[in-house]
């Protein structure tokens, strides 16, 4: 061999490094460069049983939330020589079923963030491979969780410190976690401030159904409104202008998750995110179920505040 080594030892370098020392590593990857040796990664993975993949399957791609999750997830795998494959449920559980049974073969763990299947499907998936939820709250699986409720409580003192006495809560897809930790905060907060408090369907987290809300805001004679997300809130902001109403004159509007608060005009008001976060501490737990083999019940949650910005203002006169 030109690095004089075995073919053996060659075959760690790319499969097992950490039982190389680094002078090795170092000799043999500089010869492969230079003959332009690439390792054989199927082969690989039919003598080893490893494919060094793991998938992360979110419910929708495109909501801004889970691009900076994805990304995140993606540097903390490639730091371990891991690749990510990318699933996209577009909020169907029959869908997010579907695709994790299509990559099961291919990949050695999952992430599922936001999942929408039942507690009993995640639990049975989790019986069969390595399992990191995200925004779902199961016991004896490994998971991360944003404590949004706090930021959300924060929101609904915010609005009764400006002299709101209603509330309307502009709910987020039915089988979300997230959604149910976030309305029971404003339902908490509004009964602890004798603040009424209406809640009001949004058939999925996106601009156009924030639009599609707006009568039903109108018609609830609220003047403070607080979303599922930022998405949603994007909407309620465009519908409002579409109608005239000024906001924070009258109305004020709080979002969750700050991903587009900055870029809202007026700047929206808004729960703070930890996406990048929770896509980072994901990732690693899995890897270290996947090297070690050993499982423990894991809940790492991570807080929130709120953010002050330019949507939420004093409580118009009657």
């Amino acid at each position: 061999m030109a690095a004089g080594v075995s073919r053996s030892t060659v075959s760690r370098v790319f499969s097992r490094p950490e039982s190389i020392s680094q002078d090795t590593i170092r000799r043999v990857k500089a010869i492969a460069e230079q003959i332009g040796y690439l390792p054989n990664h199927t082969a690989r993975a039919l003598s080893t049983g490893r494919h060094r993949n793991i998938a992360v399957i979110v419910p929708d791609v495109a909501n801004p939330f889970f691009p900076p999750l994805i990304a995140a997830t993606q540097d903390e795998a490639d730091r371990h020589d891991y690749c990510v494959f990318l699933g996209n449920s577009g909020e169907s559980a029959e869908r997010e079923e579907k695709l994790v049974n299509r990559l099961g073969g291919q990949v050695e763990g999952l992430i599922l963030v936001s999942s929408r299947m039942s507690d009993q499907q995640i639990a049975a998936l989790a019986e069969r491979r390595p399992l990191v939820l995200v925004n779902r709250d199961l016991a004896n699986i490994p998971r991360v969780l944003i404590d949004s409720a706090k930021g959300t409580l924060e929101s609904v003192e915010h609005l009764a410190s400006l002299g709101h006495d209603s509330v309307v809560y502009v709910n987020g897809p039915g089988a979300s976690w997230s959604n149910r930790q976030r309305r029971n905060a404003v339902r908490r907060a509004a009964a602890a401030r004798k603040i009424k408090m209406k809640s009001v369907a949004c058939q999925t987290p996106t601009f156009e159904s924030g639009r599609q809300v707006v009568s039903q805001i109108s018609a609830s004679g609220a003047r403070a409104v607080v979303a599922f997300d930022d998405l949603v809130a994007q909407g309620i902001l465009a519908g409002l202008a579409e109608n005239s109403i000024k906001v924070p004159r009258d109305i004020s509007v709080v979002g969750c998750d700050d991903v587009l608060g900055a870029a809202t005009y007026p700047a929206l008001t808004t729960v703070s995110n930890c996406s990048e976060e929770a896509g980072r501490v994901a990732c690693k737990l899995l890897m270290e179920m996947l090297e070690t083999n050993a499982f423990a019940d894991v809940r790492y949650v991570l807080d929130t505040h709120l953010v002050f910005r330019d949507t939420t203002g004093p409580a118009p006169s009657p």
